[in-house]
């Protein structure tokens, strides 16, 4: 059975895989030299020692949050290279070109990721209602 989601066509696919390549080179690039710069870290004085932890701190949180975006681009690499490249992982539709030039590794259309993203907080959002199963603003309970 065919598919009948479009992935982007041949040209436009050969876009995405040079910005893939690229920020994923980045990526690795800042990956090493922060690795570089933690394991040249010398004595340090003991008044500098809190800054420095403080330093540390957040760039091995950065790193974390790269190393995430790093396998974001090389399971969007992968998508490309089975064919489902573009496809919202959600609605099953072609990604725009636009968010695609914006994020390529986007595994959802904007509007299925506003809606991943915004469901924590409608499930945790909850106003006080009152006995009339009105919410304190005045507004009937949803």
């Amino acid at each position: 059975m065919t598919s009948t989601v479009s992935t982007p066509p041949r040209a436009e696919t050969r876009i995405y895989r040079r910005m893939l390549l690229d920020k994923k080179k980045a990526i690795l690039q800042a990956l090493g030299v922060k690795a570089d710069l933690l394991a040249l870290n010398d004595r340090i004085r003991d008044e500098d020692q809190a800054q420095h932890s403080l330093e540390e701190f957040v760039s091995l949180r950065l790193s974390g949050l790269e190393y995430l975006q790093l396998r974001a681009v090389e399971e969007a690499l992968h998508r490309m290279e089975a064919g489902d490249y573009g496809v919202c992982r959600s609605c099953h539709e072609p990604i725009p070109a636009k968010r695609l030039h914006a994020i390529p590794w986007a595994l959802y259309c904007v509007r299925c990721q506003e809606r991943i993203a915004d469901a924590p907080y409608r499930e945790t959002l909850q106003l006080p209602c009152d006995d009339e199963g009105e919410d304190s603003y005045g507004s009937p309970e949803i």
